[in-house]
């Protein structure tokens, strides 16, 4: 690596985005699985409430019932621990929010403790990789709290409601497992091989990487799933196979696309063509899994999360930009009159994305959903006061809408978040529309604001810094698979997956510091040559024809 190529400056930052961010994209193909988990998971809690009388108990069970909106990409033995944490942790700043508001009323202190829930939230979900929605519902039921009247008394009982909501959430999200047991790795197997048929069809950087990620993360889900059974052992033959037509692209691609629609179905699982490297995929998987399962694999990962989250960390600094610009934000609506801090911390807190490109998109989305959201609120609110049980259903509806709406985009998803926070707040009593309006377009404006100027003061020169090491294990990574092919066939495989791997991570790490400002220039012909490299590496040892011709340096 030149020092031309890793000392060289950025004048400044790449031109942002005006337009780009409120394109509406595909809807993701499991948008519903999240939407009817959260509405069950909060009727059940919600017309409890309302035949006993209580509505104004709800944000206390609403923030139990939002953890169905999580894990729903996971295998079900992975996901029943996850929701499982997710709720552990939401019930933790729940505490924590809860005992804060109960033992001082200052307004100064209670936004410091909301920004620093909201960085530890976004450091522990990014370096966990829970997916979405990540640390944004967390923030915003902790951010809440701060800011309800509670007495140190109510707060076992109230956090009792929030674990038996919880509990309901965690049952809705594990309970398709009686249904369809290998539902989620049917779906990561056929977003394999719909990726790898891209590829197929039109070779390229882009699409070998998305076929390459869409591997790998199908890999992961199977080796995360449990013991294998039979329909496992078929989508891992898929899945092989999959892997070699990114090396050897097959005269027809549609015939992957077939097998993913079939595979998605509830029918059998084809059976692929037999191929050279596929005894081997399943014999390393195997390998591998048993690896995971042992005390020593369960060590390594512990070590790494905690490497994740040490001080060299590339996620401080986005850590700290989310400390600073929620406290930015909190601060500066108290000392403005504004009547609600916490709106504007979680509208700052839900704008920090892996970069400050990013984040810009964010904050227009944001911006923009808000704003309509409130309009809407405005149009549907005479409706949700002629009686508890309309208001109960609207906050049903909104609930449905967001997840329906913001896979095609957040801004649309924001439209319907927007109205459902509002509503809320009418389970406690009814408050002055204009009132509610007027504190919510403030709070926005002065969130975004405040979250967007903290994002591009508190610099992450640590991004170009994750890109050097991922070239340098994306080297290592090739080495050992090439050096593996006169290996054991099970250390073959694992190598290969190894190499998977660090190529996913290699793209991540350039995809986010390319979006960052003031750093060092990226290495820009090494990345090119670093995946190209790798994917040919990954297509000889496929084939079983030995390794790859390095790349000149």
């Amino acid at each position: 690596m030149s020092d031309a190529s890793t000392r060289a400056r950025r004048p400044f930052a790449r031109g942002l985005p005006l337009a780009a961010p409120f394109r509406l994209g595909r809807p993701s193909d499991t948008w519903f699985k999240p939407a009817l988990s959260v509405v069950v998971a909060s009727a059940v809690p919600h017309l409890a409430l309302l035949a006993a009388g209580r509505l104004d108990l709800v944000m206390y069970t609403m923030a139990g019932s939002l953890c169905a909106l999580y894990g729903h990409a996971l295998p079900y033995a992975r996901r029943a621990r996850t929701v499982a944490g997710v709720v552990l942790s939401m019930s933790a700043g729940l505490a924590t929010a809860l005992v804060t508001a109960s033992l001082t009323h200052s307004t100064a202190v209670l936004v410091a403790v909301g920004a620093l829930l909201a960085a530890a939230q976004k450091v522990l979900c990014d370096a966990t990789r829970i997916g979405p929605p990540g640390h944004v519902i967390l923030t915003f039921v902790s951010s809440a709290a701060l800011f309800a009247p509670q007495r140190l008394g109510q707060v076992p009982a109230h956090l009792a409601l929030t674990l038996a909501a919880g509990a309901v959430a965690w049952l809705v999200c594990v309970g398709p497992a009686l249904i369809r047991r290998e539902g989620p790795e049917r779906r990561a197997v056929a977003r394999a091989l719909e990726a790898a048929a891209d590829c197929a069809a039109d070779p390229g950087p882009r699409t070998r990487n998305g076929a390459a990620a869409a591997v790998h993360a199908a890999w992961q889900c199977l080796l995360v799933s449990g013991r294998p059974t039979p329909v496992r052992r078929s989508l891992e033959r898929l899945v092989a196979h999959a892997e070699e037509t990114v090396a050897v692209p097959p005269p027809d691609p549609d015939r992957l696309r077939a097998r993913a629609a079939l595979v998605r179905t509830r029918g059998p699982v084809p059976e692929p063509p037999p191929g050279p490297a596929t005894a081997d995929a399943l014999y390393g998987i195997d390998a591998e899994r048993a690896a995971l399962r042992a005390s020593g694999g369960r060590r390594a990962a512990r070590r790494t999360l905690v490497r994740s989250l040490g001080p060299g960390s590339h996620l401080l600094p986005v850590a700290a930009r989310t400390l600073i610009g929620c406290a930015l934000a909190g601060y500066l609506c108290a000392a403005l009159g504004v009547g609600r801090p916490y709106w504007a911390i979680v509208t700052a807190a839900s704008l920090y994305q892996a970069n400050v490109t990013l984040t810009w998109n964010r904050a227009l989305q944001r911006t923009l959903g808000n704003l309509l959201g409130v309009l809407v609120f405005a149009a549907v609110l005479p409706l949700s006061r002629t009686g508890p049980l309309a208001l109960v259903l609207c906050c049903l509806f909104f609930s449905f809408a967001a997840e329906a709406l913001i896979t095609r985009n957040y801004w649309l998803g924001s439209v319907a978040v927007t109205p459902m926070a509002l509503l809320v707040l009418e389970f406690g009593g009814s408050h002055p529309a204009g009132e509610l309006i007027g504190d919510r377009v403030l709070d926005t404006v002065l969130g975004a604001l405040a979250g967007f100027l903290a994002a591009t003061l508190v610099t992450n020169r640590r991004a170009a810094g994750r890109v050097e090491r991922a070239l340098e294990a994306t080297a290592r990574a090739r080495t050992e698979a090439e050096t593996a092919y006169a290996a054991p066939s099970a250390e073959l495989d694992r190598a290969r997956r190894a190499l998977t791997a660090s190529l996913v991570e290699l793209r991540e790490a350039g995809d986010t510091a390319a979006g960052e400002w003031w750093q060092r220039a990226l290495p820009e012909q090494e990345l090119l040559a670093a995946e190209q490299a790798g994917h040919r590496t990954l297509a000889a040892t496929a084939q079983r024809l030995g390794p790859a011709a390095r790349a000149p340096e």
